[in-house]
């Protein structure tokens, strides 16, 4: 695999992986009632609970992106310039 097609690639698990954040978030927005609602039928939580657990992914799901895709992206993106 050349340095290019790997740039390539996780180009666009970044982009698709932010758009699964992106929405992530946009459902705790608005729906924010019926996604609890749906939620307590299999876990007994609270709304705060929900919230915290919630904002907890959302946050270690971002971490995880920046890591696994984010910074191996600018790192071929320098090694290729030389």
């Amino acid at each position: 695999m050349s340095i290019a097609i790997a740039r390539s690639m996780l180009l666009w698990c970044t982009l698709i992986n932010y758009g699964v954040l992106v929405l992530w978030a946009l459902l705790m927005l608005p729906p924010h009632g019926w996604l609890h609602r749906l939620c307590t039928r299999w876990y007994r939580v609270s709304p705060e609970q929900f919230d915290t657990v919630n904002f907890a992914g959302i946050v270690f799901y971002k971490i995880l992106i920046i890591i696994f895709n984010l910074v191996p992206f600018i790192a071929l993106l320098i090694v290729g310039r030389e």
